[in-house]
């Protein structure tokens, strides 16, 4: 069955960085497009950014354009989240997504706080 692993959450200083992950099983990666959406507390889930299949485009938020990267690893089923000069807001849930599959993983709580 469809599998969504995410990791690499955790808790950072403001103008920190992490590194999301997502690994995923049970369908032909590589043949999707793949998103991160957040959830904060009290907030509706909300798109954080997007890519095809074979990474050739990508979309984001304006809220994380400039700081956040999404990028994949067909080779290792694999989607990233690069996140960069984070900000208190950015605190939320992140969840991985496989649109077409509406899959979603279990989420990794990113915590961005002094």
């Amino acid at each position: 069955q469809v599998q969504l692993v995410e990791s690499g959450g955790g808790l950072v200083q403001p103008g920190g960085s992490l590194r999301l992950s997502c690994a995923a099983s049970g369908f032909y990666f590589s043949s999707y497009s793949m998103s991160w959406y957040r959830q904060a507390p009290g907030k509706e889930r909300e798109l954080v950014a997007g890519i095809t299949s074979a990474g050739g485009s990508t979309n984001y938020a304006d809220s994380v354009k400039g700081r956040f990267t999404i990028s994949r690893d067909n080779s290792k089923n694999t989607v990233y989240l690069q996140m960069n000069s984070l900000k208190p807001e950015d605190t939320a849930a992140y969840y991985c997504y496989a649109p077409r599959l509406g899959s979603w993983g279990q989420g990794t709580q990113v915590t961005v706080s002094s």
